[in-house]
């Protein structure tokens, strides 16, 4: 799957893109308990997404490394696509480009 062929709504994404930009990590409280969430910007040869990297995820990648989305889903906020693993997604980390 390409990033170009993601479609906002869309569940069970498979796919493998190289880490351009980390951004700011940003800290929140919800139901009680802390947590913390990051957007990245991702690319591959078809195109870049915005990733919104959640707790632990935010630790595992840096820039210039290729990552595995597994089982990801796209939303859609403010009229631009955003890739997530989301709680029963999966992100791998495959290496260096």
């Amino acid at each position: 799957m390409k990033i170009k062929d993601l479609q906002a709504k869309q569940g069970k994404v498979d796919i493998e893109v190289i880490v351009k930009a980390v951004g700011d990590v940003r800290e929140f409280q919800k139901f009680g308990s802390a947590g913390r969430v990051a957007n990245a910007t991702v690319g591959d040869d078809s195109g870049k997404i915005k990733l919104t990297l959640w707790n632990e995820d935010i630790d595992k990648i840096r820039v210039g490394d290729k990552i595995k989305i597994t089982n990801g889903f796209v939303s859609e906020f403010q009229g631009e696509k955003q890739l997530s693993a989301g709680r029963f997604g999966k992100i791998e980390v495959k290496g260096q480009k």
